[in-house]
């Protein structure tokens, strides 16, 4: 039998694998201890300003200081446009794990409807998480303090205060002063974004969105020292924001109101201008809206129901409503044929109701189908002939008539101060084959000369333009804002017109020509506006005007009452008083009010004796309403 040897322990081989595991070992250390060295003088030596910098950012923070906006004022001293305090709730998404759940608890305590949901989801989507993002807008005083006392339940949720812009007035001079809302993504784009940084609002429309720069003032910053939890500690430096600067308008919101009320029920535009300075009375867009309603967003619902109605509540028909003129503009196509010799002021032609151009059979007709007889220019202004201003537009041609109404504003921008103004348009042979690709024709011309087919026209360029004629050619740039108060420097600047321009022609007797053809309008017997001046008080001058909305064949008679009321006339006038000195120039326009004496004329007449006779029983019994 032989015997069996066992080596229990091989003390050699172990000394080797221990030594070996060693080696390895002391390699990984000396690795690990070697990165950690490269990446200490990386961070120490190599990168010290940068981190240092960045560690530093941990401790103290920039703060942006939003300035406070600017207020608006009418020339009375009334409050238009101010800012009050309102609470936001208001939450930072990095430090909640789960928004829904927390909508949910929230829901209990302070009312959040489905249209704040929408909103804060969205905005969610543009701003970093780390920023906070508004979920309630005007917090009631209940709901602060019942969320003030469940807030420790809600970390990364806070309540803040801050200024909100409201508009006391409400719908009262929307359509001027304009509205402010949120800041957009296209906004963004284009504005500084170091001057809105903690700031959330950007005017939109009217003198708001105009002056944004003016009212918006100037952010500043403080730097502050925070601890571990982010909280403030101790303020360490401040650059105060400068706020913006106070607004005051040529607008006298008494009379606005007073506009507004007398066309409240229609569809409807009015522009009160003072003839010397430009300055604007008035800016009347019926209907309006509630401003209110934008500031903070408004709902869908209620957006597409003011969108989407046939009266158009957010369109500015003031300065953005083109209408064919109509027989309003007949004193400058009559100026037109005094100053190019055309016509004098004794020449005369026959109006048996209707016109032909030579070789054709087709009758441009008189609004009078018997005719008017014998006109000279006087006669055919007193009662709004358009026969004679047929045989004249045909005398001067289209390209002396577009000269001639563009020096008077016509077809081009006054340069008002409110955004979105439109240009109108005074049509031409060059026009046409750009923007048609066709040839002009004679009959369109005869057209335009009584203010119809291509011709539009703003009833802001027919109140400037009948300041001009009642300023014999002196052109002022409309202006709304009056002045721009700095209230921290306590000064005040009066905002002058950027444009002024004399018209003049070659004889000052036509002015008078064209003048007293307006007088006789409403104060000759057989003016076509004769009922509205003839009991008045003072001497003015005025035009009416009825544009076609539908066209009429040549063996049919208009008859309104067979038509629905979206296919009837627009009703314009236009007027200036008094005679001598002029205070006022207006212009109205009621779409589809059918005839201009007597549906806008009446109203002008109304509106001029408001600013006229302040102690008329008119004007006392609608200021003791106000």
């Amino acid at each position: 039998m032989s015997s069996t040897r066992f080596i229990l322990k091989d003390i050699t081989r172990e000394n080797k694998i221990f030594n070996n595991r060693l080696i390895v070992a002391g390699i990984i250390i000396f690795i690990i201890l070697s990165i950690i060295v490269v990446r200490l003088v990386f961070l120490q030596i190599i990168n010290y300003e940068n981190y240092t910098t960045l560690s530093e950012k941990n401790r103290i923070k920039i703060l942006p200081l939003p300035p406070t906006r600017g207020l608006i004022y009418d020339r009375n001293g009334v409050l238009l446009a101010a800012n009050r305090v309102s609470y936001s709730l208001e939450i930072i998404p990095e430090k909640i794990k789960n928004i829904e759940k927390m909508i949910e608890a929230l829901s209990k305590i302070v009312t959040i409807k489905e249209t704040d949901i929408t909103r804060f989801k969205k905005l969610l989507k543009q701003t970093h998480r780390f920023k906070t993002v508004p979920l309630r807008y005007r917090l009631t005083e209940d709901e602060v303090a019942r969320f003030s006392v469940q807030g420790h339940r809600f970390p990364g949720i806070d309540i803040k205060s801050n200024l909100s812009r409201y508009y006391p007035l409400e719908a009262t001079g929307v359509h001027v002063i304009g509205y402010v809302g949120r800041i957009n993504e296209r906004e963004l784009k284009i504005i500084d974004k170091s001057n809105y940084m903690g700031g959330h609002y950007i005017g939109k429309t009217g003198i708001e969105k105009y002056y944004e720069k003016e009212l918006h003032g100037i952010t500043g910053n403080q730097h502050v020292e925070t601890n571990v939890q982010g909280r403030i500690v101790r303020v360490l430096k401040r650059k105060s924001p400068v706020p913006g600067k106070n607004l005051y308008l040529n607008i006298d919101i008494f009379f606005q109101k007073y506009i507004e009320r007398l066309i409240s029920k229609e569809r409807a535009a009015v522009v009160a201008i003072e003839p010397k300075s430009g300055g604007i009375l008035a800016l009347v867009s019926a209907p309006s809206y509630d401003p209110n309603l934008f500031v903070n967003g408004i709902d869908v619902k209620t957006y597409h129901k003011l969108r989407d109605s046939l009266d158009r509540p957010l369109f500015n028909r003031a300065i953005q409503g083109k209408y064919p003129p109509g027989s309003t503009v007949k004193p400058y196509v009559g100026l037109a044929g005094l100053e190019y010799a055309v016509r004098t002021r004794y020449n005369r032609t026959w109006c048996r109701g209707w016109y032909t151009l030579k070789g054709q059979k087709h009758r441009y007709r008189d609004w009078k189908r018997s005719g008017h007889g014998s006109m000279n220019l006087h006669r055919a202004l007193e009662q709004s002939c358009d026969v004679y201003f047929y045989a004249l537009a045909h005398d001067l041609g289209i390209e002396r008539l577009h000269t001639f109404l563009t020096r008077f504003g016509f077809g081009k921008k006054t340069g008002i101060d409110i955004s979105s103004e439109l240009s109108g348009l005074v049509p031409s042979r060059e026009w046409k084959r750009k923007k048609r690709r066709k040839l002009w024709y004679p009959g369109e011309t005869l057209i335009v000369g009584i203010g119809q087919g291509f011709m539009q026209a703003t009833p802001l360029q027919l109140a400037v333009a009948t300041a001009t004629l009642s300023n014999r050619g002196r052109f002022k740039q409309p202006r709304v804002v009056f002045a721009i108060e700095d209230a921290q420097l306590n000064e005040m600047t009066v905002v002058k017109p950027t444009q002024q321009e004399m018209i003049t022609l070659k004889q000052e007797v036509y002015w008078d020509t064209a003048i007293n053809g307006m007088k006789a309008v409403v104060h000759a017997r057989r003016g076509s506006a004769y009922k509205v001046g003839k009991d008045s008080d003072y001497r003015f001058a005025g035009k009416t005007g009825t544009a076609q909305v539908v066209a009429i064949k040549q063996r049919e008679t208009y008859n309104a009452d067979k038509l629905d009321k979206k296919f009837h006339d627009h009703a314009l006038f236009v007027a200036f008083a008094p005679l001598k000195k002029p205070r006022i120039a207006v212009s109205v326009i009621v779409e589809n009010g059918g005839s201009g004496s007597k549906m806008a004329a009446p109203i002008a007449k109304k509106i001029m004796d408001y600013y006229l006779l302040p102690n008329s029983p008119l004007y006392l019994a609608t200021k003791t309403s106000q």
